[in-house]
């Protein structure tokens, strides 16, 4: 059953934060940027860096590492914006994630993914969608549909409300 098991693939967008590895529904990708620069607005939570320009539209920038009560990023040549469609109350929104470096594509089979560790990591479980194994290495799969706290959303929601248009 070959063909079968080709159709249970499933492509992940990998990308580290500190040493860790992260993963993201290659679905949910809409395009990486690098060598961004990021206009910071005031007033904003910590985790929201501010906005770049997509084709003449603001697209918010998060720092999953502060997101994930991780130190700051620090923006290196490595460094990208991962931009992904997200939806806030039944409207596409683009947001940008940032990434110390995206590595590649990798197909993960349902076999090979875990549920979701209760404890021993330093982000809600919440967010994490499942552990990818691949050889001797996990991949932490992050859940895009929980990705971004209340607060975070809210304030996505009422700072920018021409993004969510």
């Amino acid at each position: 059953m070959p063909g079968n098991e080709v159709s249970q693939l499933n492509q992940y967008l990998t990308f580290t934060l500190g040493e860790e590895l992260f993963a993201i529904d290659i679905a949910w990708v809409k395009e990486i940027l690098d060598d961004t620069k990021i206009t910071a607005i005031p007033m904003l939570p910590e985790c929201i860096r501010g906005v770049i320009n997509v084709r003449g539209r603001a697209v918010p920038v998060v720092d999953l590492r502060l997101s994930f009560h991780m130190p700051k990023t620090e923006m290196t040549v490595n460094t990208c914006v991962i931009i992904c469609e997200l939806e806030f109350d039944a409207e596409a929104a683009a947001v940008g994630f940032l990434a110390d470096s995206v590595q590649e594509v990798v197909e993960l089979r349902p076999d090979q993914i875990d549920p979701p560790p209760r404890m021993g990591t330093r982000i809600d479980s919440r967010r994490i969608k499942g552990m990818g194994r691949r050889d001797d290495q996990f991949i932490i799969i992050l859940d895009m549909e929980q990705i971004l706290s209340d607060q975070d959303i809210g304030v996505l929601q009422a700072e920018t409300p021409e993004i969510a248009a």
